[in-house]
């Protein structure tokens, strides 16, 4: 049990730091999904959270060397910061002020992404350290 508050807190740090880069800037990096700077914006943001989540899993794996370390990094930061985000969508005229309806969608459409990468990136590390063993 010890592990999960470990991982949980990692995980509500990084929901954290995306919700709070997303409050302070998101009126200037999402675009409404009707134009092309919200391919160009979506992408960009898209590689720097991979960027991202590859150097905080690193850093995380270094706290936490278990079996299976990444996979639970993984699902319980996504589950975590799925959970938290339900909130912040529905309370998004508290929580992102600066944002218009068609930013919100693209907050969320980069979202729904964000938590692909955060089941993906933790995998291929989990397999990566399962083929170095």
């Amino acid at each position: 049990m010890k592990g999960y508050l470990f991982t949980a807190l990692w995980g509500i740090l990084v929901w954290l730091f995306a919700t709070l880069f997303f409050r302070f800037f998101g009126e200037h990096v999402l675009f409404s999904p009707v134009t092309n700077e919200f391919v160009i914006s979506i992408f960009l943001l898209l590689v720097v959270t991979s960027v991202l989540l590859l150097g905080i899993t690193y850093v995380y794996l270094k706290f936490d060397q278990t079996n299976n370390a990444p996979l639970r990094f993984g699902v319980i930061g996504t589950i975590i910061g799925l959970s938290l985000d339900t909130f912040s969508l529905s309370y998004h005229h508290l929580v992102f002020p600066n944002l218009d309806d068609s930013q919100v969608i693209a907050f969320t459409a980069w979202m729904s992404f964000a938590y692909a990468l955060y089941l993906f990136i933790p995998l291929m590390f989990n397999r990566k350290m399962g083929l170095s063993r």
